[in-house]
């Protein structure tokens, strides 16, 4: 626990209270930024848009002027409840049961963010003189949706400000299943295909009179999936496409489409890049498709934050605190740490993410603590250094 105020699972349960489901920002933010306020940090409201999007509410705080500016990097928004009635609780009341705190955004992300707020106090508070640095929070509410208006627009703006960061832990749900699993230093990229394969319409026991699309699709779909792209690397498992979803339109038994739609999503390594992949599905495409339309979204690269001395101060902290080994992971699906990792080393530290996403979403009070003095200990051993 911090001090003067700041308690960490207090400070989580207000944030849950506030159903910032994105777009919404439902208050969270004005919470975060008046308990970062009467501690001494500089906020910035910084309100994005763009054509087509959500209006997106986003905080930067930084304590100090100095360098090095050590950030943590997190996010407001959730996702849905999903069904509410399957929850055995309010998903916005932050209740406590056996040693749980449960709610939408209790391990994604909002106790994580809850917990540095409190590290950062402490923190501060500990030191008799400067500690020769800056603290800052990067916190968007634009994570869980299409994160346009959040992180990245921010990191512009810091830009444009004049600001750098210089080492950044993102407080995503990283561990499998207890606190101090795993430490995420990289994630693979993305890439998404939507194929549409053009054929003509007609009746199935006139075949010769129509042309049947799905036997096309089925064609291009198999010589993608049948590929094995790589075998992974020291740092990255395999990369891997996943067909998911295959649809025409079509209620009749006894016509053939006009056409069939089909989208499938590449995961992938730094053994791929998106401008190979992409001329790979080109090429099968116009082999084995025929008359298609094809539309290829490159999501983000994969990216890797070197084992090295970041890495390993904050595997100190986190060990130092729990005890156990903690594993260099890449493992995962993508994070705001893709946009970070072009200004600064970043690697990604949080709270267990069995529950994320789902009914009754949930982490442990002791692991709130926990995580808080981790937090505490990676900003003693940074600015120590």
């Amino acid at each position: 626990m911090g001090v003067a105020g700041i308690n960490a699972l207090d400070l989580a349960r207000q944030l849950i209270r506030r159903p910032s489901v994105t777009p919404e920002d439902a208050g969270a933010l004005g919470i975060l930024e008046e308990t970062l306020t009467k501690i001494g940090f500089r906020c910035h409201r910084l309100r994005f848009q763009e054509d087509g999007t959500p209006d997106v509410d986003n905080l930067y705080a930084r304590y100090g002027d100095g360098a090095p500016n050590f950030c943590f990097a997190g996010h407001t928004d959730v996702v849905p409840v999903g069904d509410q009635d399957a929850w055995s609780v309010d998903p916005f009341a932050a209740e406590l049961a056996d040693g749980m705190l449960i709610g939408r955004g209790a391990s994604d992300m909002k106790s994580a963010i809850a917990a540095f707020a409190s590290a950062a106090e402490a923190f501060i508070a500990a030191q008799s003189k400067d500690f020769g640095g800056s603290i800052s929070l990067l916190i968007t509410g634009d994570e869980e949706g299409p994160a346009i208006n959040g992180t990245v627009k921010v990191l512009d703006w810091l830009a444009s400000q004049g600001e750098s960061l210089d080492a950044c832990v993102v407080g995503e749900p990283t561990n499998p299943e207890h606190l101090g699993d795993m430490i995420k230093i990289g994630r693979r990229g993305s890439l998404t295909g939507r194929l549409k394969v053009v054929g003509l319409q007609g009746h199935i026991a006139y075949p010769h009179l129509a042309d049947n699309p799905v036997p096309r699709l089925l064609a291009a779909l198999t010589a993608l999936n049948d590929r094995v792209l790589d075998t992974g690397n020291a740092h990255f498992q395999a990369s891997n496409l996943e067909v998911t979803t295959i649809d025409c339109g079509n209620p009749a038994t006894n016509v053939i489409p006009a056409a069939v739609n089909a989208t499938f999503n590449i995961r992938f390594n730094t053994e791929q890049s998106a401008a190979a992949l992409t001329a790979w599905i080109e090429e099968v495409c116009e082999r084995k498709a025929g008359q298609h339309e094809l539309r290829i979204d490159h999501g983000s690269d994969p990216f890797l934050t070197e084992p090295g001395a970041f890495t390993d101060l904050v595997a100190a902290a986190v060990q130092s605190v729990t005890g156990r080994p903690v594993e260099l992971s890449t493992t995962g699906g993508t994070s705001d740490a893709r946009f970070i990792k072009d200004y600064c080393p970043v690697v990604e530290f949080g709270l267990v993410g069995q529950t994320m996403h789902k009914v009754d979403e949930r982490c442990r009070v002791d692991d709130i603590d926990a995580l808080a003095k981790i937090y505490q200990s990676v900003l003693e051993r940074y600015f120590q250094r």
